[in-house]
């Protein structure tokens, strides 16, 4: 027969087992970004030579580099980038930060900005509308 104390710890150890699991279940759950996105939008020149930035057509802004893309020749147009988003768990706890934000009230907009490494670009339109 179990004393007093033993009882409680049990019960103690049985609570903290399904908190965890349903910690655990919620992490599952959580909307998943991938690190490789694929962005339709307008792109236009950046700040420098070799930078640009895609205005998607989403709302989101995300300033792109490709050394192996010739994203000079698509400025002015309409275009899917593909490519690798930079410090992606950095980039996705702010734009879950944003969201949160937005969903309390707080920011009317929660367009999404980051920085992409453009693996490929396909024109969809020679003009941006």
């Amino acid at each position: 027969m179990l004393t007093l104390k033993e009882d409680r710890m049990k019960l103690n150890k049985r609570r903290l087992c399904a908190i965890l699991a349903c910690f655990s279940t919620s992490l599952g759950l959580a909307k998943d970004k991938a690190e490789v996105r694929d962005v339709t939008g307008c792109l236009a020149k950046g700040d420098n030579a070799k930078e640009f930035v895609l205005k998607g057509n989403d709302g989101s802004t995300w300033e792109v580099r490709g050394s192996k893309v010739a994203l000079a020749d698509h400025v002015g147009h309409t275009v899917t980038a593909t490519g690798v988003v930079s410090s992606p768990t950095m980039h996705d706890m702010k734009e879950d930060a944003k969201d949160a934000a937005k969903d309390s009230g707080m920011t009317k907009s929660n367009d999404e900005k980051g920085h992409l490494t453009v693996t490929q670009v396909k024109m969809v339109s020679d003009s941006c509308q």
